[in-house]
């Protein structure tokens, strides 16, 4: 009809939700009954809201104050069946989204029809997805609209399949099996509860052949257990927001397949080439541009028509004058393309001017046979400026003598990437898309070398 789709993270505080919608200038919200209480608390703060929606029947919705609300059904009820739909240009703002990975309050990204479209059909050949895929994206659509999914099933015919708010192992795999669903969708964290189920039921996804993985990077031990497990191929996505979101994907090609085992998990590691359309380079602190060697490390930049150009409502343009935009990453390109993220710039570790990468010391750990989630973040140091700690989830809950790990580490870093410190914990701070919160981390242990 012509409106912008605004797709709302509501695991976001109250004062961020009151911002981002006044931002966006939102004048009608659609909310599931859940969110009732949430909406009451805040209604009188949104400055442009006119109609409140509740996806529910007019009897299943529970006594409420909020103000101009009605039943979606009810909604339905008063319209024709007939509708006439509108001709708009393609340039026409579609949908909007707001950045998750920022300080200080969300960005908004405004996507058009164009972008949206062009890139819903470029993720259907790069995924592999055709009319008889079923594909299950464990995917909030507050995550760029679902990785932008629920379009490309649309255009491409094939059978989407969304799970609600059931993330579990044991209602994944049932969903799975009820539907043969072939690919999945989403980021590490769920994949690490599904595998656990299925580990400790000893079940097998007969149907799935993909399982294709973004937001943060998978580790090793996943790609091994989904292929020797499963028969799955691990497919590393990469992208953002600002990107619509898709970037690069590392595909299940011929020459990857045909790869000694070892080498294609490595190989699989990697966020891989970028789709038809996206240009990406890497540079140095001077802007220039870096080689493609494999090992020149640089801050990553893309460029292509369904990456943004200028934030919402923002005064000035978050591309160079070349229509670059700095991602925020730091990634190694490999003389084949391949595209590999080294850290997030803010992530990535500085000892004694030298570079650590998180990314690369949470992969080794995630080798050991016992420990299911790892966590890298660096904390300032009196001679070193910076130094990691490593923060680790154990499979049997117990912890490992921390020599043991250290040994362990030795055999896959250098010894001078070693933590100076290792803590087991039972939980990992997440966001909303699952990426893991290191910002929470090093302010609480920001002064946790000092002291030393």
């Amino acid at each position: 009809m012509g409106a912008i789709l605004h797709t709302l993270n509501p695991r976001y505080s109250p004062a961020q939700l009151v911002y981002i919608l006044n931002h966006a200038e939102d004048k009608v919200l659609i909310i599931d009954p859940t969110f009732i209480p949430l909406v009451e608390g805040v209604q009188d703060q949104l400055n442009f809201l006119e109609t409140i929606i509740i996806a529910a029947e007019k009897s299943a919705i529970p006594e409420n104050n909020l103000n101009n609300a009605c039943s979606y059904d009810d909604l339905l009820e008063q319209e024709s069946s007939e509708y006439q739909w509108p001709e708009l240009s393609e340039d026409t703002s579609s949908a909007l989204c707001y950045t998750s990975g920022t300080t200080g309050n969300p960005k908004g990204v405004l996507y058009s029809h164009r972008s949206t479209i062009l890139h819903a059909i470029s993720i259907a050949g790069t995924m592999g997805f055709h009319s008889s895929s079923a594909v299950l994206p464990v995917v909030p659509m507050f995550h760029v609209n679902a990785w932008g999914v629920p379009y490309s099933a649309l255009i491409n015919g094939f059978t989407l399949v969304l799970p609600g708010h059931a993330l579990d192992g044991e209602s994944l795999y049932e969903l799975v099996q009820q539907e043969s669903v072939d690919c999945l969708l989403g980021v590490p964290t769920v994949w690490l509860g599904l595998l656990q189920y299925l580990e400790g039921k000893g079940l097998k996804m007969e149907s799935v052949d993909q399982v294709l993985v973004g937001g943060s990077a998978a580790p090793y031990a996943m790609i091994k257990a989904f292929d020797e497990q499963h028969d799955a191929f691990l497919t590393h996505g990469w992208g953002m927001t600002e990107m619509s979101p898709l970037g690069t994907i590392n595909t299940q090609t011929k020459k990857a397949m045909s790869l000694p085992t070892e080498e294609r998990y490595q190989l699989q590691t990697k966020q891989g080439y970028p789709m038809f359309g996206v240009e990406i380079k890497t540079v140095d602190d001077d802007d220039k541009e870096l080689p493609r060697d494999g090992e020149a490390s640089g801050a990553l930049k893309v460029k292509g028509p369904w990456i943004m150009h200028t934030y919402f409502k923002a005064e000035g343009p978050a591309v160079d004058d070349e229509g670059w935009f700095d991602t925020g990453d730091v990634a190694t390109i490999h003389p084949d393309g391949c595209m590999q993220i080294v850290d997030r710039a803010k992530d990535v570790i500085k000892t004694g001017g030298e570079w650590i990468s998180s990314i690369d010391l949470e992969n080794a750990a995630l080798t050991h046979e016992n420990i299911l989630e790892a966590c890298v973040v660096g904390v300032p140091h009196p001679k070193w400026d910076e130094r990691p700690l490593l923060f680790l989830i154990t499979k049997d809950g117990n912890q490992i003598d921390k020599q043991e790990i250290n040994d362990f580490l030795l055999e896959k870093v250098v010894k001078w990437w070693l933590p100076d410190d290792i803590i087991f914990v039972k939980e990992l701070p997440h966001g909303a898309t699952g990426k893991l919160l290191k910002v929470d981390l090093r302010e609480e242990y920001k002064e946790h070398l000092m002291e030393k």
